[in-house]
């Protein structure tokens, strides 16, 4: 690879990972090109000759994003075994997970600009979120698939409604709050219980 080309595929991994930052810390309409541009260290015109539009890159950061959850998933499955759930919805209600909006989870920080997004861009959200729900139904108990699927919408549901909640409250003890009890309504959740 020449040094050009090496330097092109530098530009575009940095403008990537911009976008995927800035996307979940200021949403769509928080930020532009130019503050993507310059949170890559890039010119605008770099970035048009690498991602083409800003619908282009939020595109690319969802998929990339939603891609780290479909990776994690298994990983958690493999390492914690049964307690999997446990583990990752833990981690998911974090206070750490709660902060760091810029390297935090595409479902809860881009799925309301997804909401107002272009068609080709729903697609691929939809795509990526079944992979995701099939991935978690495979992992919880139960014979009948069908119930382990609706267990996993109401499971993620559940997390990315409490994590956007948490995020949104200026009070760091009634994030606190919001996490502490969500989280045995999202175990109950996943174990197919019915929620009272």
């Amino acid at each position: 690879m020449t040094k050009q080309n090496m330097r092109k595929a530098e530009t575009r991994k940095a403008l990537l990972e911009a976008s995927s930052r800035m996307f979940k810390n200021e949403g769509f309409d928080g930020i532009g090109v130019d503050g993507i541009a310059k949170a890559a260290g890039a010119t605008s015109g770099a970035f048009y000759a690498h991602l083409k539009s800003k619908n282009d890159a939020f595109r690319i950061a969802l998929e990339a994003g939603l891609d780290e959850v479909i990776e994690t998933i298994p990983d958690y499955q493999k390492q914690y075994g049964n307690g999997w759930v446990d583990a990752f919805a833990r981690y998911y209600l974090s206070a750490a997970h709660r902060q760091d909006r810029a390297c935090g989870c595409a479902m809860t920080a881009m799925s309301p600009d997804v909401a107002r997004a272009d068609a080709d861009t729903r697609a691929l959200y939809d795509l990526k979120m079944d992979r995701i729900a099939d991935l978690i139904a495979r992992g919880l108990p139960g014979e009948n698939t069908e119930d382990r699927r609706k267990s996993a919408w109401a499971f993620l549901s559940i997390l990315i409604g409490a994590l956007t909640t948490s995020r949104a409250i200026a009070d760091e003890s009634l994030a606190e709050e919001v996490a502490e009890a969500t989280l045995p309504v999202a175990l109950r959740a996943a174990s197919g219980h019915e929620i009272n």
